[in-house]
């Protein structure tokens, strides 16, 4: 492989750096791009950017198409909220749901369902209840390290509300469904090399035009929920900024046009702002990228998170779901994990962070630390606000998610 191919930013274990240069070993692949923050995923790593001049990867977008992070700020203080913490906490987390297969309590009406792509792709055209399920679901959080926080600006006090998930069951079918009309498996072997679609194919183009509807889908989901959040908390928003960061634009590159696929990486071309969210118990950050051949180097990418260090499993032991009676799925516990999660929910309210649902595997020891991981990726972006965690609120411990990374 052409060493200039590749650039990889940070350290990384074997098996993420596998499946990178894999994927970047393609013909169809003319460059990529691992971020700090990356670990292994399904055929292309978290953290990965793919660059391709006339194909487009289903499994390098991945199944959570267009999971972003959204962030704003308020016109509070957080010293006016500081001594309603615990109230705020209970009613941001009682009114928003999280979790797999959540339907939203407030149902949102939104320009999104009256796009034409719901009736141009076939796919989503013989799907009516695929366009109900989404309908339902506008404005969850779902599972995994999927969040609504609040925050703290380090220099100025002020509140922010930052949220990180993506299109929900909507991204993950559109996904498995192309996954497989590329000639591969959605629940294959995860170490495979991405198949690909032509651009200029049916197919192709049937994918593009439903991955920009996922996308349309996930920013109105982000949009309600700091629009809820902020009402719950008494503040107006005074500024947002808004990326998915599993997603493919058109891009130019090296004086080229090419599809550039990200999956767990954050658009930062020169003076593009991003939120990027550490752990629980770490700080956030506002970022944009600078100009400068090492951004370029990067293709305009950055990091979208911290990155994770330990696997779910190592985190929080093995479990087994079984169905009640009811038929509603229940964990019971087979090994234990190494993480002590009641430690680190004492740690954290000692710290003053209250914390409303998640488990060991989300633990802030299971990731790595955010200005480390930042440090990997300096002269390409100029972190602009540091934000420090009030409030975290994510889906519960006993919360089942077939597809959690």
């Amino acid at each position: 492989m052409d060493r200039n191919k590749l650039h990889i930013l940070g350290e990384h274990d074997e098996g993420t750096l596998k499946q990178m240069r894999q994927a970047v070993a393609a013909d169809e692949c003319a460059y990529g791009v691992l971020c700090a923050d990356g670990h292994k995923g399904y055929n292309v790593p978290i953290g990965a950017v793919l660059a391709y001049p006339e194909h487009i990867s289903p499994a390098g977008v991945g199944f959570d198409i267009a999971c972003g992070n959204k962030a704003v700020r308020l016109d509070l203080k957080a010293s006016e909220i500081r001594p309603r913490l615990n109230e705020l906490a209970e009613q941001i987390f009682a009114s928003l749901s999280f979790g797999v297969g959540r339907v939203n309590q407030t149902k949102i009406d939104h320009p999104v369902f009256d796009s034409p792509t719901w009736k141009k792709v076939p796919f989503l055209r013989t799907n009516q209840s695929l366009f109900a399920s989404a309908r339902n679901q506008l404005g969850t959080i779902g599972s995994g390290n999927h969040y609504v926080d609040v925050f703290e600006d380090k220099d100025t006090g002020n509140v922010w509300v930052g949220c990180h998930f993506g299109s929900r069951g909507l991204g993950h079918r559109i996904a498995s469904h192309f996954i497989e009309a590329s000639g591969a498996k959605p629940n294959g072997n995860m170490d495979s090399p991405p198949t690909l679609l032509d651009v200029n194919s049916e197919v192709g183009q049937e994918y593009i035009a439903a991955m920009q509807l996922a996308g349309e889908y996930a920013y109105a989901g982000r949009d309600w929920v700091c629009e809820h959040v902020a009402a719950i908390l008494g503040g107006t928003i005074q500024e947002s900024v808004h990326n998915h960061h599993n997603f493919a634009w058109q891009e130019e590159h090296h004086g080229k046009t090419y599809w550039v696929v990200r999956k767990g990486a954050t658009p930062a071309f020169p003076g593009q702002r991003g939120f990027v969210g550490g752990s629980m118990g770490d700080v956030s950050v506002i970022l944009k990228g600078t100009e400068s051949p090492a951004l370029r180097q990067a293709l305009c990418s950055t990091v979208h998170g911290a990155g994770r260090v330990m696997s779910r499993t190592a985190a929080a032991g093995k479990k087994r779901w079984v169905k009640d009676e009811a038929g509603r799925r229940q964990a019971v516990q087979i090994s234990e994990g190494v993480v002590n999660m009641p430690a680190v929910r004492e740690d954290l309210a000692r710290r003053g962070i209250v914390l409303k649902g998640a488990g060991a595997d989300e633990a802030p020891e299971v990731y790595k630390n955010l200005p480390t991981v930042l440090q990997h990726h300096a002269g390409t972006i100029q972190v602009t606000t540091t934000l420090t965690p009030l409030i975290v609120c994510m889906a519960g411990s006993d919360e089942f998610d077939p597809y959690k990374d």
